[in-house]
């Protein structure tokens, strides 16, 4: 049993997180673990409508440059993965392969193409 300190209101999600000492970490989306310096990122939606409200049609829609990171690889030896899964990046307009798992559209890219976090 573990002794905790109970003078506070505490909810009971709170305290559940607390007994279980659990931590939010988001979990590999895919069954999938790219080799070195590469990492896996799932593109953001393309935009639907501009700024004003004009609606684009699908023919005319950019792709998007921003992606959130799903899986990453091991690194170099002498140069380790600076993103971790989960953060949401910037990269080029044509950097990285389009590849589909599971059904869902993604692009594996060497960490180099990733311009930055967000």
């Amino acid at each position: 049993m573990l002794a905790m300190d109970m003078s506070d209101d505490v909810t009971i999600i709170e305290l559940i997180n607390r007994l279980t000492n659990k931590k939010r970490i988001k979990m590999s989306k895919v069954n999938f673990k790219p080799l070195a310096d590469r990492v896996l990122v799932e593109p953001a939606a393309a935009e639907e409508k501009t700024a004003s409200g004009i609606i684009i049609p699908d023919s005319a829609k950019e792709k998007p440059q921003r992606g959130e990171i799903v899986a990453i690889g091991t690194g170099k030896k002498d140069e380790p993965i600076t993103v971790k899964v989960g953060d949401t990046v910037l990269y080029g307009k044509y950097s990285g392969t389009e590849i589909t798992l599971d059904g869902s559209e993604y692009l594996i890219m060497k960490e180099s193409d990733i311009y930055g976090i967000i």
